[in-house]
């Protein structure tokens, strides 16, 4: 019985699918042009543009997981010197350390994405 029900819904959405025809097609968005607004017809330069966009998503994903990786150590450190396991001053080392590493990486990712 449940195997009938499930095949008439299935048919049912397929030939519904079927009788939209072209209208679901117009209904897409355009692409988004990347952030070099290329000339109209300059393939090479859209894809380049394409190539610096994803490139500069990279990097910010690359500087999120480090201020993920820094405020995970931070958190450890911390919970290890709640449970007498670790020096209060390695909690305040730790932290001044990983903000000068974010900034420096903050400030290297900047560069590059002047370079890119």
């Amino acid at each position: 019985m449940m195997k009938k029900t499930v095949k008439r819904i299935a048919t049912g959405v397929g030939l519904l699918s079927l009788s939209a025809g072209q209208s679901v097609w117009a209904a897409l968005p355009t692409p988004v042009a990347p952030s070099t607004a290329p000339a109209a017809g300059d393939w090479i330069a859209l894809i380049k543009g394409y190539i610096k966009d994803g490139g500069l998503v990279l990097g910010l994903a690359i500087a999120v997981l480090g201020f993920v990786w820094v405020a995970y150590l931070g958190f450890a450190k911390f919970n290890e010197a709640r449970q007498g396991k670790a020096e209060w001053a390695e909690v305040g080392v730790l932290g001044i350390v990983g903000a000068v590493v974010l900034i420096f990486a903050s400030y290297l990712l900047t560069e590059a994405a002047g370079v890119i």
